[in-house]
């Protein structure tokens, strides 16, 4: 059976997957980027990233940065709340926003549930 994608098209996506595995390896202990850093780049107001992909309007550049800052987000240790709490629920961030990167199907829906920041903030964010 015959691949209907071009060679020039499968060296892209071969890019980035290895791009989004590269960028979003959680081998890292120590984030480069704060709590406070993510949420300012990807998640404050209207027309942030995340807002953008809830709407189904992201590039593929902004999945792929939205993967980065979700990473971030669980090397970082909560200021407040319980660690357990933290890990699950930036842990499903991060994989609802690879899911999205790697345009895998149902990725929309995932990445809504997971991005509900009251869910988060209500037991993390400090008062």
């Amino acid at each position: 059976m015959k691949s209907h994608a071009t060679p020039k098209s499968a060296l892209i996506a071969a890019a980035l997957g290895l791009g989004l595995l590269a960028g979003c390896s959680t081998t890292s202990s120590k984030p480069k980027l704060s709590s406070e850093q993510v949420m300012e780049e990807g998640f404050e107001g209207k027309g942030s990233i995340a807002a953008r992909l809830s709407q189904d309007k992201g590039t593929q550049a902004d999945k792929m940065r939205m993967a980065y800052l979700t990473e971030q987000l669980a090397l970082n240790k909560p200021v407040k709340g319980d660690l357990a709490s933290w890990t699950q629920k930036t842990t499903a961030l991060h994989e609802a926003a690879v899911a999205l990167a790697n345009n895998a199907p149902g990725a929309l829906v995932s990445w809504k549930a997971a991005s509900d920041c009251k869910k988060c903030h209500s037991v993390h964010k400090p008062d």
